[in-house]
């Protein structure tokens, strides 16, 4: 009985990785065949190299809490990698804050910079998976654009994310997530992180 339950888990965790090894090339082919054409239309361009693309997500955990307690960056860095799905890099302090007892050069934070398969598969992730686990989710803002065609969501709760285990949380903290496009305005990225099926409040930018 048991040997026939380790089976099926087993299956169950194949079929997971089959149909998350799928996603990229399933938004590279909805980009081409489908947001492409798209935004060709509305922004009247003359060549498909003038369609926008989206470059890379940079997500950024802080834990200024660090420099009290490292055991807490420890935690960060394991949560950041289970999250991304690859190693982050170490953020530094800039400057030195006694009030807070933070010195030039400690480690305060954890990043992670996604591109290509693990930005598309992260993307469908967030989209999908994370997002719609926000308590009284609405919906995220349109007011977060650089005006370089770059957008930044804040994300109050890592534990929206399914592979963050509650149980051995210790403290619940938030993270920076940036949509690097090559777009040169802000409406072309809005169109196009849109198309991709991130859940904007608004259908267009005021």
């Amino acid at each position: 009985m048991a040997k026939k339950k380790q089976e099926n888990t087993e299956t169950e965790v194949k079929k997971v990785k089959a149909a998350v090894a799928k996603i990229p090339a399933r938004l590279i082919e909805k980009f081409n065949k489908e947001i492409s054409p798209k935004l060709m239309e509305k922004f009247s361009y003359s060549n498909v190299m003038q369609v926008p693309h989206l470059e890379k997500i940079v997500i950024n955990m802080g834990v200024g809490e660090a420099a009290l307690d490292s055991k807490l960056l420890d935690e960060a860095f394991k949560e950041l990698e289970t999250i991304a799905g690859q190693k982050p890099s170490v953020r530094l302090a800039k400057t030195s804050i006694s009030n807070f007892k933070l010195r030039e050069g400690m480690k305060i934070g954890a990043k992670v910079t996604l591109r290509r398969d693990n930005m598309y598969e992260f993307l469908d992730r967030l989209v999908s998976i994370a997002l719609p686990r926000v308590r009284d989710f609405r919906g995220i803002s349109d007011k977060s654009f650089d005006g370089r065609g770059n957008y930044t969501l804040g994300i109050k709760e890592h534990i929206i994310f399914p592979e963050i285990n509650v149980d051995k949380v210790t403290k619940v903290k938030g993270m920076d997530i940036t949509f690097v496009t090559t777009a040169k305005t802000d409406q072309e990225a809005f169109e196009l992180l849109a198309a991709f099926g991130v859940p904007f409040r608004k259908k267009e930018l005021n």
